[in-house]
């Protein structure tokens, strides 16, 4: 199928890798179907992209790629709305946050997307009882600041003519 992205434009989309989420991701309650774009020149993020709007489209990552001490826990009734058979066909994604100045970008780890990559249903799951917040650095300070110092050598680089 061909669908439209405001960002990538239209592309050929195969029918068995449409995503469908019967419970639709929080604020978004009219998007139940989306798919997912990956992007050589936006590794390890991918884009979670709605079928139903062009505009729509998250930046998500496999979480354990910047937490890999991040686990949830998953009741049976969940794990019943995506149809598990098997754990392992179960990839979890958070969707992440990329402000003006990157490197205050944020994952969502309370609110991970879990896919059933076998039927292709997803679910935005919350964990109340967790940890986890809606807000969570992906660089740590170091990193914010050895960013922030290289951002202001370049600034201040002199220039050649």
């Amino acid at each position: 199928m061909k669908i439209t992205s405001l960002r990538f434009g239209t592309l050929e989309i195969p029918e068995d890798k449409v995503i469908s989420m019967p419970k639709p991701i929080l604020g978004f309650e009219h998007l139940t179907r989306y798919c997912i774009i990956e992007r050589e020149d936006s590794e390890p993020f991918l884009w979670y992209q709605s079928v139903e709007d062009p505009s729509v489209a998250f930046i998500v990552v496999n979480p354990l790629f910047f937490y890999p001490e991040y686990r949830i826990e998953v009741a049976p009734k969940e794990i019943e709305e995506l149809k598990v058979s098997d754990v392992r066909a179960v990839e979890t994604y958070v969707i992440v946050t990329i402000p003006a100045d990157p490197r205050q970008m944020t994952a969502n780890l309370q609110g991970p997307i879990l896919i059933n990559t076998e039927t292709r249903l997803a679910k935005q799951m919350i964990l109340v009882n967790s940890d986890y917040r809606v807000k969570h650095f992906i660089l740590g300070p170091a990193e914010r600041n050895e960013m922030e110092t290289e951002s202001h050598l370049e600034r201040e680089a002199p220039v050649t003519v």
